[in-house]
């Protein structure tokens, strides 16, 4: 399996925002930086099988960004999973159910991503791992995905992303 864990993007700002923190939208900059950045994606030639997202507004406007750019016809599924308080070890879970062969984009927040990857990677969380709001990086597992088992193949910030989209 190959996962991309993909950190939304620029939201307003959170002491600024009136609302609830998951219906904090995405900027209009922060929309143009994750759309060239989603472009980066597809210079890689990603071409998941499933896209997984927050139900926060911002991971689902990004996840839909990432969704054009990849030129993706398939369904994007909301999963609790990636919130930003879900415990790593449920994605995992989540994961695990899918096919082995799957290629997944996780859209989702930080410190969540940064605990996961260090998860995959470690068998636990690491310090000094954390992806930019639209980052991203790509673990690839051998069978299904367990703590521990996952080997880094890439970790780009955005401005490497969207300069991948300009190559």
């Amino acid at each position: 399996m190959d996962c991309i864990l993909f950190r939304h993007g620029i939201a307003a700002d959170r002491e600024a925002w009136d609302g609830p923190d998951a219906d904090r939208p995405l900027v209009p900059r922060g929309i143009e930086k994750t759309r060239k950045a989603a472009g980066g994606l597809h210079r890689l030639d990603v071409m998941p099988d499933l896209m997984l997202s927050s139900p926060y507004t911002r991971a689902i406007e990004t996840a839909k960004l990432v969704q054009e750019a990849l030129r993706f016809k398939g369904n994007l599924r909301i999963c609790d999973e990636l919130v930003p308080e879900a415990p790593p070890e449920k994605l995992l879970v989540l994961l695990s159910s899918l096919p082995p062969d799957a290629f997944v984009v996780c859209v989702g927040h930080e410190p969540h991503l940064g605990e996961t990857a260090g998860v995959m990677l470690f068998g636990r969380t690491v310090a000094g791992l954390s992806l930019k709001k639209a980052g991203a990086c790509l673990i690839a597992f051998d069978g299904p995905p367990r703590a521990g088992q996952g080997a880094l193949h890439w970790w780009l910030t955005p401005a490497l992303l969207r300069d991948l989209r300009k190559g």
